[in-house]
């Protein structure tokens, strides 16, 4: 279960009570007419559950003892299922280590490597566009270094649209290839087949992720969420005044999550609108209590242009406690002696939650009970939902990329010979 707290002075006007029906109508019509089709993936990706049960049995001789999976994808292929993977992992204690080739950088992919046994292996590319650069440039050298024989192998897995070029490879060689929804875009793709199918051969219980989302969606669209219009209405209505977005979460398994974050907002709300002018709302993801020795100085006395979200888990369900033990000279601190980390982890997250609020910095928090797999699913279509929100709410086509376009059309020219 997730709770919400609002701390930010938002009195709402008829206008803002108006536009927040007209938003809620939108995100409706964008669900009931395939606008975006992840609204739908909740529900419908419980098929790829039953189409990986049926897979894996036909292939039992490779899928019953494998112990490692390659992701091979980038960015949306890849951020949305590291959130997760690296939000539960700690959940379980026999879940497939998930080793993710994203980044083209030659010291971290000859690293991961290293870690690989290719006959305990499966290999998952992932590119929705079936062309992606970084993405199949790392798979021929992993054909290469682990001399695979495509057409024998039922250890290499793609995922990608139906009739790209990976799909057309996949058909020729007789791979098994798990579709992506046309109209589902990469950044919100991570409920789709996407995070799905590596989650679940990994071991993860992926239909509880489902649920989670699922029955927030229902909720929302029941009009049981008002809290989410309301923040993207201020957040969209202030965004001159407060253009920055801060993620702030308070457990460490939630690095990742930020970083899916980051791309989910910076990409979807940083647009030209339909009016010709450039619209925008910057992410930024932080970790407590990390971060605050040092970015919680810029935000408690820097500019005022920020937005703060903390997320919060009550229950880490670990007991670890410090110790009664006084350290002579340093003896201020005893006061903490014998309360459990999770406490003193909480106390400072409601401190510096409380300490922006009495410098009038609008912040809000999201309150896990426990990270386990429903209230991760949750907060993944909770986010996808705000996204969405505060993109009808600026006026702009949420789901386009061109700036990231235009950059791989420069590439390509880079490399391409005359």
């Amino acid at each position: 279960m997730i709770e919400y707290e609002r701390d930010f002075d938002h009195k709402i006007a008829e206008s803002d009570t108006i536009k927040m029906m007209n938003s809620f109508g939108s995100l409706l019509y964008e669900s009931e007419h395939g606008i975006s089709g992840y609204y739908n993936l909740p529900e419908d990706s419980k098929n790829i559950l039953r189409e990986i049960e049926v897979f894996t049995e036909l292939n039992r001789e490779v899928y019953e003892n494998f112990t490692t999976i390659a992701l091979i994808g980038i960015g949306g292929s890849s951020l949305g299922t590291k959130a997760l993977y690296q939000a539960l992992k700690n959940r379980y204690e026999n879940i497939k280590e998930i080793i993710f080739f994203e980044n083209p950088d030659p010291v971290t992919i000859s690293n991961n490597i290293k870690k690989i046994d290719p006959d305990k292996t499966i290999f998952i590319v992932i590119s929705k566009s079936g062309g992606t650069i970084e993405t199949t440039s790392i798979f021929k050298l992993l054909i290469k270094e682990f001399d695979l024989n495509l057409k024998e192998s039922k250890r290499v897995i793609t995922i990608t649209d139906e009739g790209s070029p990976l799909c057309d490879f996949s058909d020729y060689y007789g791979i098994k290839t798990f579709v992506i929804p046309k109209n589902v875009g990469g950044r919100f793709s991570v409920l789709s087949s996407v995070g799905v199918v590596p989650l679940a051969l990994a071991g993860f219980d992926v239909e509880s992720i489902l649920n989670g989302a699922e029955e927030f969606l229902k909720s929302f669209f029941a009009s049981k969420e008002e809290h989410l219009l309301i923040k993207a209405n201020f957040l969209t209505k202030f965004a001159k005044d407060f253009p920055i977005t801060v993620l702030f979460t308070y457990a460490d398994s939630l690095e990742d999550f930020t970083k899916w974050f980051v791309q989910l907002w910076g990409e979807s709300l940083g647009k030209i609108d339909k009016n010709g002018r450039s619209v925008g709302l910057t992410p930024t993801g932080h970790i407590g209590s990390v971060d605050q020795h040092s970015f919680l100085q810029l935000i408690m006395e820097g500019p005022r242009d920020k937005f703060v979200t903390f997320i919060k888990v009550e229950d880490f369900e670990n007991d670890l406690k410090i110790p009664d033990i006084s350290l002579k000279n340093i003896e201020k601190v005893d006061y903490i002696n014998n309360h459990t980390f999770n406490e003193l982890l909480n106390a400072e997250c409601d401190a510096t939650k409380e300490s922006l609020v009495s410098k009038d910095i609008p912040v809000d928090m999201l309150i896990l009970d426990k990270l386990d797999e429903k209230n991760l699913g949750e907060l993944i279509i909770y986010y996808e939902l705000l996204t969405s929100a505060c993109g009808i709410m600026l006026n702009i086509d949420t789901y386009n990329q061109p700036g990231v376009e235009y950059g791989k059309k420069i590439l390509q020219k880079k490399f391409k010979k005359d």
